[in-house]
């Protein structure tokens, strides 16, 4: 069995904390570890081969790095473009397999989910193996214990199991996020799950599947497969024929018309942690039913989620208000209507505001940086190179930068000259300079980056060398700094 791990979702509703560039799978949001670090580990037991990862190629570093952080180990990564919803993402992955000539069961399930009872998720699983061995396309579904108006529903035929294993249901109809009356009445009946986006199929099963019911899907994913860049184990989809795809999930592509379609129940503490309201069901609440995380002083406040990332935050007089503050952006609703979160974000999509494609810290392969200040001819950032990492050897046509080693140890190119700066020591890099930044110490290095000059745009940079095998041009301005 090879889990295929789905991590291409941008986690909108989660905002301010989730942003497009470093979405709500890789927070840790429900523990010390980020929700991929704990999907991965979640799987690591006897009959469970490494994962096969399916995430925008924007995000790949961070995987990397989330990965060797828990010293987890996927076997391959499959790097889209953008987006093309879980359909195609999982067409990719099989297809992949069979080329290989591995038609393998397929455990496929998103990277941002939490499952609290693993023992329970195992029983589940064993349950649908039978299940998936028989050739039936299985949906793990959560029983419906409430009426959530959030989530996709999934009626079953409890009576009729036509050569299913017990405890195995054929799947009798798709509803896609109720209104709270009609919820209601699926929690009353009993006969309907949530849909929690886990499946287990067999590579073959689904592909056969997808061609019957959504050949356009199932003939641009072949194109892509064969026109893709294979380095190691990273295959990079071909952006001009995935372009061509339908944007489609699985659900109504394929598990919504097959014949295959069956429900194993799911009781596990699963939670898809799809909202700011779910962060508070999960969490631990305080005397007021409050969930606090941060510097918060709250009084008179009940029921409420406050999360604080370092300014002080005082709130007085709520109820089931959401308060959430980042270095750069603060966001309040009322719990009821933390769904519409991306509302928001599309606004601010349109107005081109960057704060919902990354924060003022962005990661990068080799460390992360941070915008401290910025005026009309300066840019004042912190810069932390990993141990034995390096900048791109690169140029800038318009600023100039300043450097100050705060700790650690800077291995400095600067045109033809190449020296060591240790703590309080500086060095200035003038416009046009070759330059390079690298960490040759067994510590993280802290830098001081003062930049100065004409333009201080991310995108002027002329990379000349890089050990990461980012491109030299033609990069997104997000991805082509440093």
């Amino acid at each position: 069995m090879i889990p295929v791990i789905l991590s291409g979702g941008s986690g909108s509703r989660l905002w301010p904390l989730s942003r497009k560039l470093f979405p709500k799978q890789f927070l840790a949001l429900t523990g010390e570890q980020t929700l991929f670090q704990q999907t991965v580990e979640r799987l690591a037991f006897e009959g469970m081969q490494a994962p096969l990862l399916v995430c925008n190629k924007e995000h790949r570093f961070i995987v990397k790095e989330q990965l060797a952080t828990r010293k987890l180990s996927v076997q391959g990564l499959l790097l889209e473009p953008f987006g093309r919803n879980t359909a195609p993402a999982i067409a990719m992955a099989a297809m992949k397999l069979i080329e290989e000539g591995r038609d393998e069961l397929l455990l496929v399930l998103p990277a941002d989910h939490v499952i609290e009872d693993q023992k329970a998720f195992q029983r589940s699983l064993a349950l649908a193996t039978n299940a998936a061995e028989r050739n039936a396309m299985v949906l793990f579904g959560i029983p419906a214990v409430r009426p959530e108006t959030g989530f996709g529903y999934i009626k079953c035929d409890l009576s009729d199991r036509k050569g299913l294993p017990e405890g195995v249901n054929k799947v009798v109809q798709f509803v896609e996020k109720p209104d709270e009356q009609r919820a209601q009445s699926f929690v009353e009946s009993g006969d309907y799950f949530w849909n929690s986006g886990m499946f287990l199929f067999r590579a073959s099963v689904f592909l056969d599947e997808l061609r019957k019911h959504d050949p356009d899907i199932y003939d641009n994913c072949e194109l892509a497969l064969a026109r893709s860049q294979r380095n190691g184990n990273e295959l990079l989809i071909d952006p001009d024929s995935f372009a061509c795809c339908p944007d489609n999930s699985i659900d109504y592509a394929v598990m919504e018309k097959t014949d295959l379609a069956c429900v194993v129940p799911l009781s596990a503490g699963w939670n898809d942690v799809g909202s700011w309201s779910s962060i508070w069901d999960v969490h631990e609440k305080d005397e007021n039913g409050n969930v606090i995380k941060g510097d918060v002083i709250a009084e008179d406040t009940h029921n409420s989620l406050i999360h604080g990332n370092g300014k002080l935050v005082t709130v007085l007089g709520l109820d089931n208000i959401v308060v959430v503050e980042t270095k750069d952006a603060m966001m309040v609703a009322h719990k009821d209507k933390v769904q519409d979160v991306k509302k928001l974000v599309a606004k601010l999509d349109a107005k081109e505001r960057s704060e919902t494609q990354n924060h003022c810290a962005v990661y990068r392969p080799w460390g992360w940086y941070d915008s401290v200040d910025m005026g009309g001819r300066f840019q004042v950032k912190r810069i932390c190179v990993n141990p034995g990492a390096s900048l791109s050897l690169q140029m800038h046509h318009h600023r100039a930068e300043h450097w100050i080693v705060v700790s650690g140890t800077a291995q400095v190119t600067c045109n033809d000259k190449t020296f060591l700066l240790t703590e309080n020591q500086s060095t200035y890099i003038p416009v046009t300079a070759i330059h390079r930044l690298a960490n040759p110490g067994k510590i993280p290095l802290e830098i001081i980056e003062v930049q100065s000059g004409s333009y201080l745009g991310e995108d002027d940079i002329e990379r000349l060398d890089d050990v990461y095998g980012r491109a030299p041009e033609h990069e997104s301005e997000a991805n082509s700094a440093r």
